[in-house]
């Protein structure tokens, strides 16, 4: 399908102008929007959910599991968030452990010795930032993530699909092909987090936002990204049924694409796809 296609079907968008960066982060953490377990309900025929990482316990920030999604079958990795306070504490607000990363190479094994795509839904503030979780390796598995994502012979999709922040987003994104929902936020850090290291208060989230860049159109334009998945209108909070029928159908489409790559060609792809991002001088 060529881009005209697609752009037609409503996949994704190429352009279009700079949206209030304030107003992107507050629809990307909409309290009604779709999570990980949201999408899964409706985009896989039957779901089989795996826990625990073998060695410490489980971590219900991650979701990792098994899908028949379309025809064939598909490893899902994702951030799982809380509708309300109880299981916000439980999911721990989406911010992953070291035991939900080692939970997701798990699964990133299992796909690659099987031959199942990956696809991967990140939504969360960021890794979680306790001292427990430091002690327990919390940077070398973030790493460790990323470089098993790195070598699978396997296809990967990567789709931001809410609030993709720090490196307890980039743990999972490393990917073929990196999808984002057009109401969703990526950045280096939250816009608090960077308002507090610059200017010494959270409360010019509003101005670290604009600084940062958050948006998909502008992810896009800096080669962050590589497709924009349209939302219902409004937000995907409003419809989650079509919401997940516009990322099924951006998922099918890539996977087909990325599926007739041969393996070592796409693990070498996906290497300089990565290696080529950011500026820097010699």
């Amino acid at each position: 399908m060529s881009t005209t296609e697609r752009e037609r079907f409503g996949f994704f968008r190429r352009r279009g102008g700079e949206r209030d960066a304030w107003h992107a982060v507050q629809l990307a953490r909409h309290q009604d929007r779709p999570y990980t377990l949201d999408y899964l309900e409706r985009i896989c025929d039957d779901f089989i959910e795996l826990h625990g990482d073998r060695a410490e316990g489980d971590d219900p920030a991650v979701v990792a599991g098994v899908g028949s999604f379309r025809g064939q079958s598909v490893a899902f990795v994702g951030h799982q968030k809380g509708r309300d306070l109880k299981q916000r504490t439980y999911r721990n607000f989406g911010m992953p452990s070291p035991e939900g990363y080692r939970k997701a190479m798990r699964v990133f094994s299992l796909a690659g010795r099987l031959g199942f795509p990956i696809v991967t839904l990140i939504d969360t503030p960021g890794a979680a930032p306790g001292v427990g979780a430091e002690q327990r390796g919390q940077s070398g598995a973030i790493a460790r993530a990323q470089l098993t994502l790195m070598r699978v012979p396997v296809p990967v999709i990567s789709c931001v699909i809410g609030e993709g922040s720090s490196g307890g987003a980039l743990a999972i994104g490393v990917a073929d092909r990196v999808l984002m929902q057009q109401n969703a936020v990526y950045t280096v850090i939250s816009p608090e987090g960077c308002a507090a290291i610059l200017w010494k208060d959270a409360g010019e989230a509003k101005r670290a936002a604009a600084a940062l860049r958050p948006t998909a159109e502008a992810c896009l334009a800096l080669g962050v990204v590589d497709l924009i998945v349209s939302e219902p209108s409004g937000g995907a909070h409003r419809d989650h049924a079509r919401a997940a029928e516009l990322l099924g159908d951006a998922i099918q489409l890539e996977l087909e694409v990325i599926a007739a790559v041969p393996p070592a060609q796409r693990r070498a792809g996906r290497r300089a796809k990565f290696r080529s991002m950011g500026a820097f001088q010699e």
